[in-house]
This record gives structure tokens, sequence and C-alpha cells, in this order.
């Protein structure tokens, strides 16, 4: 397997190689991200069920896809992997996310402001529809944006909303 040399393209192929171990184990796959820390590389696998995830879960699917990745070798640089939960503020990143989280309560950062000034929304999730927008309804209001104009989509909780 050629080796990748983008963070995008590493979270790729690393998703492909340890989603049939981490769905085997009964759980989602939320998102896999290599990032750089200051000098440090970081592999984070996020997974989810419906009920809480405990730290012996993901030390267990750690201990499972750690060989997975040795044999395949797909990241050049050195690492440390990470395997947790994408937590209360999980990032939506994925048509399957906005799906699995409609009508839960959520925020999103704009690019630039909308037409009202405004770069923070947010409201009860309605989706995301064939076009690639997003609509959120608080109360009265609903909010429409292609997803590509958000810096972000998040879950939140009423005391948590943008950040």
């Amino acid at each position: 397997m050629a080796k990748q040399q983008n963070s995008g393209g590493a979270a790729k192929t690393v998703e492909t190689l340890v989603r049939p171990t981490v769905e085997g184990m009964g759980l989602r796959l939320w998102d896999v991200r290599f990032e750089k820390e200051g000098p440090d590389w970081f592999l984070r696998v996020l997974i989810d069920r419906d009920e809480p995830l405990d730290t012996d879960t993901c030390e267990a699917v750690s201990r499972a896809i750690d060989p997975i990745l040795d044999e395949a070798d797909p990241i050049d640089q050195s690492y440390y992997l990470e395997v947790g939960s994408p937590g209360l503020g999980r990032r939506l990143t994925r048509p399957e996310h906005y799906e699995a989280l409609r009508g839960q309560k959520c925020a999103a950062h704009l690019i630039r402001p909308d037409e009202a000034g405004r770069r923070d929304v947010a409201g009860i999730l309605q989706g995301l529809d064939g076009e690639g927008n997003v609509t959120l309804v608080d109360g009265e209001e609903t909010y429409t944006f292609p997803v590509k104009a958000a810096g972000y989509v998040k879950l939140c909780d009423d005391e948590d909303l943008f950040g």
C-alpha cells in the first residue's frame, strides 16, 4: 500500500483499514483525524455507540487496531494513536452525521456572516439535503445554509452553544 503524505489521505486510508474492526466490535466509526499539534502528529480514531463509552472500550479498540496499522504502515511519520469518543461537542463532518443527529440541538459557525450579519447560529437539526444545505430550526426561525459555508457544525447543549 502506498504511504499517504497528506493528513486527509492518511485519515481516509486509516478509516478503510480500521472500519471493519471497529464495526465488528459493535461500534460506529465517527471520524478519523490525522492532526499536527506542535511538533507531534496524532492519529485520532473517534468511535461511538448508543450507550456511553468507557475507557475500557476505547482501550480495547486501540489494542485491536494497533496491529492492523503496524502491518499496513500507511503513514510515513511517527504519530500517537488516540482512540476516543467524539463527545458532546462532536463536529458533524459527514452526511451520515447529519442523519444520525437529526432532531438534536446543534450550533454552526459560518465562515462569513450571513445576510443578517450572523456568524453563529443554533437550533434543532433538521438535516442535510441533497444539495448540501444544512437546516436548523430555533423556535420560529429557520436557518438554512450551505454546509461548505460553515467553519463547523457541532452537537451542543444550551449551556455550550458556540466555541
